[in-house]
């Protein structure tokens, strides 16, 4: 299981995460609003191209004044991706009580991350050090830049967060790229990677199709949802 998933890891990285949720539509149930996190969640380090991999969750808390550090968690989590054996993406939501100024990690923390499998983070807070992290590589996600953090605390580990507007659990499948970040339902996994490949070709031909001058506009709908079912995408097992 661990192979499978793996290889479908590596799969899922040669697409677009806005394709892949334009899939998802058609073969997953869940809702799309349940998916898919705010444009404000982006990314930093663009030239490392899509980033996918199994979410292991975390709360910090960086910006609050005051206190003490408490990262034993963090060696924790840590040592629990090095046992998984199988690209992860760090999900931290900051919980800090000054959100413009937390500062979740930078490219030392990123380092430790890459050495156990780690292949980026996808937080609501924010990072530093882009050029150490491009070097590493190690992709981050997130609200922006912050140039320093208060004492940093680990308050959670391995539960649910909220992370863009979504919910993240612990073991979802998180794929990112430069327009943004989804969770992928393990169970519709295997499907998305069969199914993205005839999603790139459906929106390559209906993208032709949109932007021809000799067709009406009337006709332009009803072409397309020809499209879609000569590319497999209308049946009683698709959505529409």
């Amino acid at each position: 299981m661990r192979d499978t998933l793996t290889h479908i890891i590596e799969q899922l990285r040669d697409f677009e995460a806005a394709l892949l949720a334009n899939t998802l539509d058609y073969i997953d149930s869940t809702p799309s609003h349940e998916r898919y996190m705010s444009g404000d969640i982006a990314s930093i380090t663009p030239a490392l191209g899509p980033t996918v991999g199994i979410a292991v969750t975390a709360r910090i808390d960086s910006s609050t004044p005051g206190g003490e550090p408490d990262t034993a968690p963090f060696w924790d989590q840590l040592r629990h991706m090095q046992d998984l054996d199988t690209p992860t993406v760090w999900v931290v939501q900051a919980v800090g009580s000054r959100p413009d100024h937390e500062c979740i990690l930078g490219d030392g923390m990123a380092k430790s991350l890459y050495s156990v499998g780690c292949t980026g983070v996808v937080t609501d807070g924010r990072a530093r050090d882009v050029a150490g992290m491009l070097a590493t590589p190690f992709a981050a996600y997130c609200r922006g830049t912050a140039v320093h953090h208060c004492a940093l605390r680990v308050t959670a580990t391995n539960t649910p967060v909220d992370v863009g507007g979504i919910t993240v659990n612990p073991g979802d499948l998180i794929h990112a790229s430069t327009e943004g970040v989804i969770r992928i339902p393990l169970n519709a996994a295997q499907q998305l990677v069969q199914r993205a490949p005839q999603m790139r070709a459906f929106e390559h031909a209906a993208h032709v199709l949109l932007r021809r001058t000799d067709i009406p506009v009337e006709e332009k709908p009803a072409r397309v949802r020809d499209l879609l079912g000569e590319h497999g995408f209308l049946g009683e097992n698709w959505r529409v």
